[in-house]
């Protein structure tokens, strides 16, 4: 009885995958697993792979709530939250302005400096002649990537000052901004933040010197410790760290935070991504199955989230 109530509940959910970023077919991915995690807990959802079209995709399917899982440019830039908002249908995750400002790499860091948080030494460069000297005051190895992007995509680790030309033009390829940064000696960790509260944090143990879209998706020497094995200080300050780099750009519902801890303990927020992978294997699900909560619940969870501001916005509870 209870399912069925939820299902009357919550309405039609579509949940908008695939588009036309550079991380197309991740976010297919992720929306297969939510789409049969929702329809396994007896609710009305449906996979939409909106191809370029957000407003013609949400009239077809005639949603009443739309779970996100689109994962870079046109899903976490804000773009289609702010047609949602437009529409006046609910979605899972941030707003607009958070989205963008999570997705703009160089934006955000300079806000985590503003407020106390440690990030890495950086540079912002343009594409065009004379780049490359952008990277002179940085020693090897160090990091390139695109301003705009996620899932690592474009991100370069350069050891050789051969090679900083070449993923200088990788990078610009995503957009003609890049940021050169000082590669971060130490482990590589990241916290889910769900419902203003931090998750266990995972560690990343990876054979290649980041944890880049390779390390991620392709490699499968790619290992995850969940709870992390970290004194409890420093397991403490990177929940406190993750939920501030949260707040501090506006995000709300869920994110996931990027970062590595030097070898002296030192903290280092690298991104927040809005939309993180959501499939079973991806990082978000693993810290909150740490937690005690399933797959399924953390998406049912979301599309709470989201129903309760379509409520509080019509006045209700």
């Amino acid at each position: 009885m209870k399912e069925r109530q939820n299902t009357k509940k919550y309405g039609k959910i579509a949940v908008f995958a695939g588009g036309f970023s550079s991380e197309r077919e991740i976010s297919l991915q992720s929306g297969l697993a939510v789409s049969g995690a929702l329809t396994k807990k007896k609710l009305d959802a449906e996979l939409v792979d909106i191809g370029s079209d957000a407003g013609s995709a949400l009239r077809k399917t005639g949603a009443d709530i739309v779970f996100l899982a689109l994962h870079g440019r046109f899903g976490e830039d804000g773009t289609v939250q702010s047609i949602l908002e437009k529409a006046r249908v609910p979605y899972t995750g941030s707003g607009a302005g958070a989205s963008r400002l999570a997705l703009d790499k160089l934006a955000s860091k300079e806000l985590f400096l503003k407020n106390g948080l440690r990030v890495p030494s950086y540079k912002a460069a343009k594409s065009g002649a004379g780049a490359e000297y952008t990277c002179d005051e940085f020693t090897t190895p160090l990091v390139i990537k695109p301003r705009r992007e996620g899932s690592s995509i474009g991100l370069s680790i350069v050891n050789d000052r051969a090679r900083i030309d070449s993923a200088l033009d990788m990078a610009f390829g995503y957009g003609g901004e890049a940021i050169v940064e000082e590669f971060i000696h130490g482990r590589e960790l990241t916290v889910g933040i769900l419902e203003e509260k931090a998750l266990p944090v995972v560690e990343i143990i990876t054979g290649r010197d980041s944890y880049d879209f390779e390390a991620k998706y392709l490699d499968k020497g790619t290992g995850y410790i969940v709870p992390a094995p970290l004194e409890d200080d420093e397991f403490a300050r990177a929940q406190e760290f993750a939920l501030r780099a949260h707040r501090i750009l506006g995000c709300r519902d869920f994110s996931r935070v990027d970062m590595r801890m030097d070898r002296d303990g030192n903290i280092y927020i690298l991104e927040v991504n809005t939309i993180p992978g959501m499939t079973e294997r991806s990082l978000m699900p693993k810290s909150a199955m740490a937690a005690g909560i399933s797959f399924e619940d953390l998406c049912v969870k979301l599309i709470d989230l989201a129903h309760e501001r379509k409520g509080k916005e019509n006045g209700e509870g």
